[in-house]
């Protein structure tokens, strides 16, 4: 177990690289590798922004970027405003330098799919929007298509409609796409990473083998719902928390999901919480959930200087921070529990990694260099 004077100065380490530069001119991403990622191994990032950034990443570490959000209008997929489809643009372009690279649009978000749940339930519905969203693809050069609907089933975003039909729509949704997508353009999806999704929300056994993979947000488990502290993007359960990235990896496997599919997701981004005792350096305890803080903020955000303490829980793997005189607590990956999620992503052969989001990191000496080093093997 590393000390917790090396978590400390690797953050003090970070504080240096946490500026985020923000470019007014566009240019394919000038931060060459020598490698990419192998083949068995996915990186993917989910990206929200307006392509005017691209020059800070180096997109050799990634095999797939999904451009987040685009929406429904009436029953056919569609962008928010021409800025969006100016940002998809600009990242097909990368394509030309990178020509590895897939990139993907998604639809929905948390709070994007308020019309799903009636949409969906409707064959020619499900029909025009499949056709709708092939000729995006085909007209921008993408890839494919994310569904990340928050949720079908069960509860997802406050009055937000879900229903019990969901599930057999869901299914009929993917078998709609995967007709028009044929073998040309990859089909996956966001799943929940907590029990009540996995076990009601989709029908695996039919969904999975018209997938090209799952993406696990393995994150958020406690969230700003969430009147306790927790690990909210916990690699192992633990006695006080069930929910964790190998509790849904597990789930899946036992359901036959082939490994190769599943796709763990990782947190860029911290969730905090304020009037925590110190009990327990701050976890598992009451509080009130504040915000979030991003990756490159965290040097600035938590300071040892004011009071902010590290902490690692070895049984989930997974890092906190507490600040007993404010009484404040954060969840987090940082670069340790990356090293974790790689290893456990190659021990288990599993399909890759993906994170929320990309303009989150830092420019250098960030957490998708370290997925990238880990599941490379540039570093031991």
């Amino acid at each position: 177990m590393k000390s917790f004077l090396y978590s400390v100065a690797a953050l003090v380490f970070a504080m240096s690289l946490a500026a985020c530069s923000n470019q007014q001119t566009v240019t394919l991403a000038a931060k060459p590798a020598d490698t990419t990622p192998p083949a068995s191994a996915k990186v993917l990032a989910y990206y929200m922004g307006d392509g005017s950034d691209l020059q800070r990443y180096n997109f050799n570490q990634l095999t797939h970027i999904i451009y987040s959000f685009l929406h429904l209008t009436d029953n056919k997929l569609s962008f928010d405003s021409d800025t969006d489809k100016q940002a998809l643009q600009r990242l097909v372009a990368l394509k030309q330098q990178y020509p590895h690279l897939k990139v993907m649009i998604a639809l929905g978000g948390w709070g994007g799919c308020e019309t799903c749940s009636d949409i969906f339930n409707s064959a020619e519905n499900r029909k025009v929007f499949a056709q709708s969203t092939l000729a995006i693809l085909k007209e921008y050069n993408a890839d494919g298509l994310d569904l990340d609907w928050e949720y079908p089933t069960i509860p997802g975003h406050p009055g937000h409609k879900y229903a019990a039909y969901d599930r057999a729509n869901f299914t009929a949704l993917i078998q709609e796409l995967r007709t028009a997508f044929g073998n040309q353009y990859q089909l996956s999806f966001a799943a929940g990473g907590f029990d009540d999704f996995l076990k009601k929300a989709v029908d695996w056994d039919a969904i999975m083998p018209l997938l090209d993979n799952v993406n696990l947000m393995t994150y958020d488990i406690v969230n700003g719902a969430t009147p306790h502290t927790g690990h909210h993007t916990a690699l192992f359960s633990t006695p006080q928390q069930k929910d964790s990235t190998d509790n849904a990896v597990q789930f899946l496997l036992r359901k036959g999901v082939a490994p190769e599919k599943i796709i763990i997701g990782t947190a860029f981004y911290a969730r905090v919480w304020k009037e925590v005792s110190a009990t327990n350096n701050g976890l598992y305890q009451p509080g009130v959930h504040t915000d979030g803080a991003h990756f490159k903020a965290f040097p600035t955000r938590f300071d040892k200087a004011d009071g902010f303490v590290y902490h690692w829980d070895d049984i989930a793997k997974a890092p906190s921070i507490y600040n007993p005189e404010k009484k404040i607590f954060a969840t987090f990956d940082d670069q340790r529990s990356m090293a974790e999620k790689a290893k456990y992503v190659k021990d288990h052969k599993l399909g890759g990694m993906m994170f929320w989001q990309l303009p989150h990191d830092t420019d250098k000496d960030g957490l998708l260099d370290s997925i990238y080093k880990n599941l490379t093997n540039t570093v031991k």
